[in-house]
């Protein structure tokens, strides 16, 4: 009888110990779970920027053009305005002369113009570093922003293109459609109507309709208040989007009595 007691005993003390090591081994590995996978830098890409004033950033594409930008670029400096361009590579190569005056920023706007989300990425890289090159040898500086053909690019292009360039991916959030054409005047109220503190205007310097809108556009955003910067200087203004306030015991609780109500009450 103590012979099978003693086994018991034994037994139990063993399935004991075992359960303790196995939660030893259980324990470290619940308390170093695998950490989250790094989400997508913040900060890429920008169609309007959150700021503290009236501060807009006038943008101009697909130039330059040998007979629209320097009347562009002589009414900007009768107004002491600076603006951004993004600019054609094969355009920066023909007229390097018109890239270099007044001193507006400079970025990248690809060689030829093509869907870069179409493109191979060896294909992309060409256009931009061809771009890149021409700018550089037209200015002595290197673009820091670029805008692709038609707002088109991937998610993945961004990112790559943001570490291998480290370019800032710019969009727009006022768009005139001047591309179309539709004249002077509708370019000039489209452009006013919709543009707000920490908007980026797109507009392009290779329509003749919008070098004619441009005089009215600048004296009625002024007249409006807004102060105008280039892109890079408006990102640098960038302020935190103020937190939507959580809502209060109050009304959560009178939100869950409502919830609670039958249709009939």
């Amino acid at each position: 009888m103590f012979t099978l007691r003693f086994l018991v005993f034994c037994l139990l003390s063993s399935a004991g110990i075992t359960a303790i090591h196995a939660d030893d081994a259980v324990g470290p590995q619940t308390a170093e779970k695998p950490k989250p996978a790094a989400t997508e830098k913040s900060g890429i890409t920008f169609d309007w920027v959150h700021v503290d004033g009236p501060f807009i950033a006038m943008t101009f594409d697909d130039g330059p053009s040998a007979k629209l930008t320097p009347k562009l670029l002589d009414l900007l400096a009768a107004y002491h305005i600076k603006v951004t361009f993004f600019l054609i590579g094969e355009n920066v190569a023909e007229h390097p002369e018109i890239v270099a005056r007044e001193g507006h920023e400079i970025a990248n706007h690809s060689w030829s113009h093509p869907n870069l989300a179409k493109m191979s990425d060896d294909g992309a890289r060409g256009q931009l570093h061809k771009t890149e090159d021409a700018i550089r040898s037209a200015t002595g500086n290197r673009p820091s922003l670029l805008r692709p053909p038609y707002g088109s690019i991937s998610e993945r292009q961004k990112k790559w293109i943001n570490q291998e360039f480290g370019y800032k991916i710019v969009l727009w959030d006022v768009d005139p459609l001047d591309w179309r054409r539709p004249g002077p005047n509708v370019v000039c109220n489209r452009i006013v109507k919709n543009t707000r503190a920490g908007s980026i205007v797109l507009a392009h310097d290779i329509h003749p309709g919008t070098i004619e809108a441009m005089p009215g556009v600048l004296n009625q955003l002024g007249a409006k208040g807004f102060k105008f910067v280039t892109v890079s200087e408006l990102i640098a203004m960038q302020t935190p989007m103020p937190q939507k306030p959580s809502p209060s015991p109050k009304s959560t609780k009178s939100k869950s009595a409502s919830a609670s109500r039958t249709p009939h009450d």
